[in-house]
């Protein structure tokens, strides 16, 4: 069977569950996957003939997508700002909305000496994406990172290895921590906040495979980890230091109003490039 024609059974098995530009856009994934063919590729080699093991292949993935399985679990490889990232059923897939956050805190960075060190802590890391980018971008920093799970740390360990970067992973769980033994320029954050109230709203790819350890919090107490995050932020944040959060988009104000609370100041909120309130900077 020729590749072009696959394309076409392709697109019709899952245009009832996608729209036409995220099947294309799971299709040249998979030809640079399974066959190291880039789009202009495909496009150069019309008459590429697939062998039937490849094509079984093919339709051992199709079967999975059908599923609304992420193709990033199929492939098991993620980008996040401009970085490879392995990723599994231990982590969450790395977004877009995240890269938004490690770009500011890079910002925040810009203007000061070049040759300073800074300590900077993440905490509840996955795959490692925002500690690694950062390492990658500010040479100098020493970068922690903490998760409460084994296994994503294993994958982001991998990460760290893969990416040649040097981060210190911790495993613990952050709720349990009274204080962090040491002080910090930057301390940043993208904790579980997605409300079960909210579940309805999750697409099934998301709900079905993506860890709900690294997503949901319960309804009653929705901010339980940015309260815990900022009061160990106020014991362990250097004087200049600046706290950064991922965050909930229905519960900006909320979340503005703990930090005020707290006794935080120079408290900044952005939006996403979907328009929704998503991150947070602030000082002590």
């Amino acid at each position: 069977m020729l590749l072009k024609q696959y394309k076409t059974h392709f697109f019709n098995t899952l245009k009832n569950i996608q729209d036409e530009q995220e099947i294309e856009s799971f299709f040249f994934i998979l030809t640079e996957y399974l066959h190291n063919l880039k789009r202009v590729d495909v496009a150069l080699n019309p008459n590429f003939k697939l062998s039937d093991e490849e094509v079984n292949k093919w339709n051992a993935i199709l079967a999975e997508l059908l599923q609304e399985k992420p193709i990033q679990y199929i492939t098991g490889e993620a980008w996040f700002y401009g970085l490879q990232f392995e990723v599994n059923e231990n982590t969450l897939i790395p977004r877009p909305e995240t890269e938004e956050l490690v770009e500011w805190i890079i910002e925040s960075q810009k203007s000061k000496v070049q040759s300073q060190k800074l300590e900077i802590l993440d905490i509840g890391t996955g795959t490692g994406c925002i500690p690694i980018s950062l390492k990658a971008n500010l040479l100098l920093a020493n970068i922690s990172a903490i998760d409460v799970s084994e296994k994503a740390l294993e994958v982001a360990k991998r990460n760290a290895a893969s990416n040649k970067v040097e981060i210190n992973f911790i495993q613990t769980n952050i709720l349990e921590v009274e204080d962090l033994n040491q002080n910090f320029d930057i301390i940043v954050s993208n904790p579980p906040y997605v409300r079960n109230l909210e579940k309805q709203e999750i697409k099934k790819n998301v709900l079905n495979y993506e860890p709900h350890l690294a997503l949901f919090v319960e309804d009653t107490d929705a901010l339980l980890f940015y309260r815990k995050i900022a009061q160990l932020a106020l014991k362990n944040l250097s004087p200049n230091g600046l706290l950064f959060f991922e965050i909930n988009q229905y519960l900006g104000k909320e979340t503005v109003e703990l930090l005020q609370n707290l006794g935080f100041k120079n408290i900044e909120l952005k939006k996403d490039i979907y328009d929704n309130d998503r991150i947070i900077k602030c000082s002590i």
